[in-house]
């Protein structure tokens, strides 16, 4: 059998006195102090490169400090590597999951560790083990089914019982909502709640100030690599936090100046298109965009919202139907095309299909038109004149990177947006689909995100925001459009919508009234 950690001892405390962490060029923690008591959920809030990340990497051995002292249970402790902290009770999730796809989840959770039976891995007695340990704390989950073959909260059910398995009473959950939806974000409260009230400790690394509101007992701030200061989760609220965050007031609701939508810009007729399964995933859709207007689809994760994107975007072919762009039926032209008459796509999986992550961010801003002037003269790149496309561009966006040839994998996701935003925003476009532009962004890089948005419906850009996140549809946008099974339930002016008359129409009832 693959042996889990049972003389693990139970981490009752963790104390972390002047950690310094320094990277070229970068200071990730500059003297911070972190602590945790047994049975609670201590949040870690900041922005996108706060140094969130790096502190708890420390924690749980991938770095060593540069200065400073940690403490386990009122010793002190030394790990050299992630094996020291399991040992010690610590474990950690992170936001990208340490999943081999092609194996089972059994195979997953026995990798790494020693077996009774030699070189023989006995996976029916791990399975075992993550049956009891499923029905234990509310993560149930088939040993037995390949994690290709799992949705996204069920490999992060996988990622947690893997850190149980081996022992662990202090759980470090790194971004852990990022990529759920919201039914799953409240099973994994449900789960975080469990294991607490077992006597396990949770550090909740996040950016979202709701959710740490929601599960928090204590939430400490960082900004910039420096503590900003700790307070109880009930003694606080959003606007304090924010401004713990960003040093300054936030926003919540963006001014929105009153426009007079223009001419139709963007319409889709009919359409209907399959899913990458080969099912029916949109069924005619009808939706129209005029200019200076911003149209917000709104509905649960999975009913179509990006298939209709990849459609209008020349991604996805429909199986039926119209797309028509400046009174232009586009149908059968490919994306690129599409671009050149005015197209903005800001794409759902950014780091997928908004950039190449090994190229430069010069290099990402000038993907759709590298080969045109002044980018580039019969056929040969001209590097001074991209280097002062790029250079105004990471003034003009605010975006925080060492320079222009910085390859974009080694910037924030925050940051990352703001390259696909300034790529596509500047190429004065008249229609704008913007698919989840601020999943996974902190306050400030959405606060920036909305703004953008609010210019250009100023500036007469017709603009469907594709989000899941009612709050922002609500505050962003003139008119409201609910889909569900790939069908558009209703389109309600903003004024007259709420959340939940939208959230019956995401549920299914066909034309809520209040």
């Amino acid at each position: 059998m693959a042996t889990p950690f049972s003389a693990t001892p139970k981490v009752q405390s963790v104390v972390m006195r002047g950690i310094v962490k320094r990277f070229p060029g970068v200071v990730a923690n500059d003297h911070v102090d972190f602590d945790v008591h047994q049975g609670e959920v201590h949040a870690l809030l900041g922005e996108n490169g706060a140094g969130k990340s790096t502190l708890m990497k420390i924690l749980y051995g991938l770095y060593q400090p540069d200065e400073g002292e940690i403490q386990v249970n009122g010793r002190p402790v030394t790990f050299a590597s992630p094996l020291d902290a399991i040992r010690c009770g610590i474990g950690m999730v992170h936001q990208h999951f340490m999943l081999v796809e092609t194996l089972t989840v059994a195979e997953n959770v026995a990798l790494g560790l020693p077996s009774s039976r030699g070189f023989v891995t006995d996976l029916e007695r791990v399975a075992a083990r993550l049956r009891a340990l499923g029905e234990q704390y509310g993560l149930p989950v088939d040993p037995h089914a390949r994690v290709w073959q799992l949705s996204v909260g069920q490999q992060q059910r996988v990622e947690i019982l893997k850190v149980l398995y081996r022992g662990a009473s202090l759980l470090i959950l790194d971004e852990p909502t990022a990529v759920l939806t919201p039914q799953e974000v409240e099973d994994l409260f449900r789960v975080i709640r469990q294991m607490v009230g077992r006597g396990h400790s949770v550090v909740f690394i996040s950016h979202k100030l709701h959710e740490v509101l929601s599960i928090s007992d204590r939430i400490t701030v960082l900004r910039d690599g420096r503590k900003v200061g700790t307070v109880r989760a009930a003694a606080t609220n959003k606007a304090e936090l924010a401004r713990w965050m960003v040093g300054r007031e936030v926003t919540f609701r963006p001014e929105k100046a009153p426009v007079t939508p223009g001419p139709v810009r963007l319409a889709v007729e009919d359409v209907h298109a399959r899913s990458d399964r080969g099912t029916p995933a949109l069924v005619g859709v009808s939706l129209a965009v005029r200019g200076g207007e911003i149209v917000g689809l709104a509905g649960v994760s999975g009913n179509g919202q990006r298939e209709l994107a990849e459609v209008i975007a020349g991604l996805r072919p429909p199986t039926q139907g119209r797309v028509r762009l400046l009174g232009r039926d586009v149908t059968a032209w490919p994306a690129d095309a599409r671009a050149d008459l005015g197209l903005a796509y800001i794409p759902e999986e950014r780091m997928r299909d908004g950039v190449i992550l090994p190229f430069s961010v010069a290099e990402n801003f000038i993907l759709r038109d590298h080969f045109k002037p002044p980018f580039a003269r019969r056929g040969i790149l001209q590097p001074q004149a991209i280097l002062a496309h790029s250079q105004a561009l990471i003034r003009a966006y605010q975006i925080k990177t060492p320079g222009p040839e910085t390859p974009v994998q080694h910037l924030s996701g925050g940051n990352i947006q703001k390259v696909v935003l300034a790529r596509e925003l500047a190429r004065a476009p008249q229609v704008i689909v913007a698919a989840q532009p601020t999943r996974g962004l902190d306050i400030g890089a959405t606060e920036y995100v909305h703004a953008q948005l609010l210019q250009q419906r100023a500036a007469g850009a017709a603009v469907l925001l594709i989000s899941e996140d009612l709050d922002e549809i609500l505050a962003l946008a003139d008119r409201i459009a609910v889909i569900y099974e790939g069908r558009i339930m209703d389109v309600l002016p903003a004024a007259e919508a709420d959340p939940q008359r939208l959230g019956l129409l995401m549920a299914g009832v066909a034309r809520a009234t209040g």
